[in-house]
Formats: C-alpha cells, sequence, structure tokens
C-alpha cells in the first residue's frame, strides 16, 4: 500500500480569535491521525477591520488584540517559526479558556512557558515588527478576500476562512469533517457554504 503523502497545511491565526482557537484544536486533533505539515502565522482582527464600520466596542478590543499580533510576528523574527505555535498555544489557553482579558497577566505568563525571554514582552507594545506582522496577515487574507475573518486556512495551497466550528470535534468525528472541507474546498468553483451561529464556543 503506497505511503499517504504529506498535507501542507498554513493557519493564519489571530491570537485572541476564539473561533480560530477552536478550529486550531481540530487541527492539532486531525494531526494525530493525517500526516500534516503545519505553518502557523499571525493575521490581526485590527488590521483587517482598520478601515471598516465597526462597534465602538469592537473597535474598544482592537488594541488588545494588537499586542498578542505584535508579540507573535517579534518571536517569529527574533526567534523563530517553531515558537510561533507553542506561543500561540500558551497565549490562547490563558485568553480563551482561562478567559484572561488582561495581557500584562497573560504575556509574560506565555512567555515563561514557552520559555521565551520575559522582555520579549515589550515588543507587544511598539510597532517594530508591524510590516512583517501586516505581511503575514495579507499573505493570508488575499487569498481568499476582505469580506472574511480569521482562521484562514490553506490546504496544498487552496485557502479557505474557516471553518467555524464549536466545540471542536474530537477522533474520527473530526478527520471526517476535516477530509469534508478539503474535499469542497478542492474544487475551484466552491466559494461559500454558511448557517447561523446558534452556540458560542465551547471550551474543553
Amino acid at each position: 500500500m503506497p505511503e499517504a503523502e504529506k498535507t501542507v497545511v498554513e493557519f493564519w491565526f489571530d491570537p485572541s480569535c476564539p473561533w480560530a482557537w477552536m478550529t486550531s484544536r481540530w487541527v492539532d486533533e486531525v494531526a494525530k491521525y493525517r500526516d500534516l505539515e503545519v505553518t502557523w502565522k499571525v493575521m490581526s482582527l485590527a488590521v483587517l477591520n482598520e478601515n471598516n464600520d465597526v462597534s465602538d466596542s469592537y473597535r474598544a478590543f482592537f488594541p488588545r488584540a494588537l499586542r498578542y499580533t505584535r508579540l507573535v510576528a517579534a518571536v517569529k523574527e527574533l526567534h523563530g517559526q517553531e515558537y510561533v505555535k507553542p506561543l500561540y498555544d500558551a497565549l490562547g489557553a490563558r485568553i480563551h479558556p482561562g478567559k484572561s482579558k488582561d495581557p500584562d497577566t497573560v504575556i509574560p505568563e506565555a512567555l515563561a512557558e514557552v520559555g521565551l525571554p520575559a522582555d520579549l514582552a515589550r515588543y507587544s507594545l511598539t510597532d517594530e515588527y508591524d510590516e512583517q506582522m501586516r505581511a503575514s496577515h495579507f499573505d493570508g487574507i488575499n487569498r481568499v478576500g476582505q469580506d472574511v475573518g480569521t482562521p484562514v486556512i490553506a490546504v496544498n495551497g487552496t485557502a479557505f476562512f474557516g471553518p467555524v466550528i464549536s466545540p471542536a470535534p474530537r477522533g474520527e468525528e473530526a478527520v471526517r469533517l476535516w477530509d469534508g472541507t478539503v474535499a469542497v474546498a478542492s474544487y475551484p468553483g466552491f466559494f461559500e457554504i454558511k448557517r447561523t451561529r446558534t452556540v458560542e464556543p465551547i471550551f474543553d
């Protein structure tokens, strides 16, 4: 029996997005059963919506979200791609299941968990690596268009938004959803399937 080919996956996330977090947990689950080569990349809800008419409450969230995306971009540039996913996991666990809204607590704890220097936290407050962060963001969003959000996933070069799921499926169910998602996204004429969300993110 021929060995299954490795599936090349790119995953763009904003650390603050609970829906991206749910989808990332699903991809982690699928990786237990499928040979995935996943590259994790940052994108930004703040950048995505910088010219959009959004509510004051949503816009007030952007400075906090931007701190996390800036941190991830800086860590990638200074310490390498291999730290992006562990940092995302450490940030996301505190932001989403942990429900923390305080970046001054989340960031130092996440850096310590990953074994990165504490002084990297300062990059969350500067635009020093915004060029790289924005380049990563637009690399993903330009593949799917401006009228979507996070996450963006590319599978063997075919990119799509989502899927938006809650809770993240496990085992055979996770693989079945993966295979179906990849199948529909691989058809060049397929663009959209959607229904109204009836649940909030359900964290394990």
